[in-house]
């Protein structure tokens, strides 16, 4: 069954015009949308497109945007755990904060920490537990230090009490900036959260 996310939105007035922060946008929206060619952190831009798309015809997938003059500037995915991951193996009712982009022309008026506010307005939220894997590797740090550039992801995701956990997880561990963040939401059972847990230190539960 495909999840039914409420859409949050508001206006943000820049210099640039206002812009639309939607809390989920639809695979037909995304489709219309031109998008910035600045989005091009994971893939060229028009790639990226495609791919918001596709994860937006998940059955749980969901794709925040701030959009203006009808042209996508920022996004935030969020989807299942990839079956190859470890965080696929726990309960059912996890969400992988995918990938967080904001066009570098629209940096500076706070769209990152407005996109996150609209995506977890939605009650719904409530019912799962969001992780995001932050890899140094996917950061823009031709203007900041790779720690302050940590320290700022890190307080951006406090923002909706996504919180740095410990793990033994290969990626994460393969340098000491990257981080594991984590978010229960206050409907998730005591049970899915040792659950998930369980999860976090494989290698050594598998000695």
């Amino acid at each position: 069954m495909i999840e039914e996310w409420t859409n949050i939105t508001h206006t943000i007035h820049t210099p640039e015009g206002d812009l639309v922060i939607s809390g989920v946008t639809s695979p037909d929206l995304l489709e219309k949308l031109s998008i910035d060619d600045g989005l091009k952190a994971f893939r060229p831009a028009n790639k990226q497109k495609k791919a918001l798309i596709e994860i937006s015809q998940l059955e749980k997938g969901k794709v925040v945007t701030a959009q203006i003059s009808g042209e996508l500037v920022g996004y935030i995915s969020f989807h299942p755990p990839d079956d190859f991951e470890r965080w696929s193996q726990g309960p059912k009712n996890v969400l992988e904060l995918g990938a967080i982009e904001v066009s570098p022309r629209y940096r500076r008026h706070g769209i990152a920490k407005e996109m996150l506010l609209a995506a977890f307005q939605d009650e719904k939220m409530e019912d799962y537990i969001v992780l995001a894997t932050e890899y140094y590797w996917h950061w823009d740090l031709d203007n900041i230090p790779i720690y302050e550039y940590r320290e700022m992801m890190s307080r951006l995701m406090n923002h909706v009490n996504l919180v740095i956990r410990e793990t033994d997880d290969d990626e994460i561990t393969a340098h000491p900036a990257n981080m594991l963040m984590v978010r229960y939401g206050k409907n998730v059972s005591q049970g899915h959260i040792e659950e998930f847990n369980d999860l976090l230190f494989q290698k050594k539960n598998h000695r």
